[in-house]
């Protein structure tokens, strides 16, 4: 049973935590991207913060530990630790869809709801974050990082970025 104190202060935590944004894409937090895992309280107050990047070797995620550490202490947590947990492997299924459609608002094609790993088997729709267009076509696999792709519209024809599905 965990108690009342360290309750109140996982919630803290968490709340702080939960605003860190993504240095990558700025209009999307830790919480909306799913990243942020699990916050713990351990002997001595000391709070543990989990989070799972969302690829292998994604290099945002120093700065993301960093800010963390950052917001915790802001919010009166001192000595915060960030542990990166790799298992299970994110997928854009943790994303909220709150982040979805700040992707969607911001120009960036947000994945399926419900697509996460499968979509990279198959072929995918990507509306267009502009017109909101079914007919698409991906001009490259690698966008301006490496979590996201390259795409263009063919009735508008702007190009866009599109979130990629883990």
């Amino acid at each position: 049973m965990v108690a009342e104190p360290d309750r109140a202060l996982c919630r803290r935590a968490w709340e702080a935590a939960a605003q860190v944004v993504d240095p990558e894409i700025p209009v999307l937090t830790i919480e909306d991207l799913g990243v942020l895992r699990k916050v713990t309280v351990g002997e001595g107050g000391q709070v543990e913060v989990a989070i799972t990047p969302t690829y292998s070797g994604c290099p945002a995620m120093n700065m993301i530990a960093f800010e963390i550490e950052i917001a915790l202490e802001k919010a009166g947590i001192a000595r915060p630790k960030v542990r990166t947990v790799l298992s299970p492997a994110w997928t854009t299924d943790w994303m909220s869809e709150e982040g979805r459609a700040k992707l969607r608002a911001y120009g960036i094609a947000p994945p399926g709801a419900g697509t996460g790993r499968r979509a990279l088997f198959g072929e995918q729709a990507v509306e267009c974050p502009q017109c909101g267009s079914a007919d698409t076509q991906v001009l490259s696999e690698f966008g301006s990082t490496s979590c996201k792709a390259l795409w263009r519209c063919r009735s508008c024809r702007e190009p866009f970025d599109y979130f990629k599905c883990h």
